[in-house]
């Protein structure tokens, strides 16, 4: 279940002022050495230090593939790569440089297979967290992110 919050933009020049929208509602998160423990707590016969062990190799195995410039697919969650953040465009190749029209880099990550968008959006279930309260003037988000 996917329990989100209702929110509106309010910023004073924002194109979306005066909408509102869903925002998801994290109340944890789980660390590599969390993420071990709960999959050992899944009838496996490995403990969570071997499995920790495994994903903390994996883990750094995908920065070093990704720094070299490849994809890593992991079936049925995402594939992983490095996507570039352009400045600005540059009127012709030769004109191009690094410096003036790259702004940086960023990791993306892709749904695949299972995992895929359309079958969170056929699996997925939202339900309201909170019921949201005129009186209280909260809107519990962030004015300046873009929900789109």
């Amino acid at each position: 279940m996917i329990r989100y919050k209702k929110y509106q933009f309010t910023g004073e020049n924002h194109p979306l002022k005066g909408l509102w929208y869903a925002r998801p509602m994290i109340d944890e998160t789980y660390d590599t050495a969390r993420l071990a423990q709960h999959m050992a707590n899944h009838n496996t016969p490995y403990s969570a230090g071997l499995i920790k062990g495994v994903l903390t190799d994996m883990i750094a195995c995908i920065k070093e593939l990704i720094l070299d410039g490849k994809n890593v697919k992991l079936d049925d969650l995402a594939i992983f790569s490095v996507g570039i953040v352009s400045k600005k465009g540059a009127a012709s190749a030769d004109e191009f440089t690094v410096a003036d029209n790259v702004k940086g880099l960023r990791l993306r990550a892709r749904a695949t297979g299972e995992l895929s968008n359309t079958q969170i959006n056929l699996d997925g279930r939202l339900k309201e967290a909170a019921k949201y309260s005129v009186e209280g003037g909260s809107t519990g988000g962030d004015e300046e992110e873009d929900p789109l």
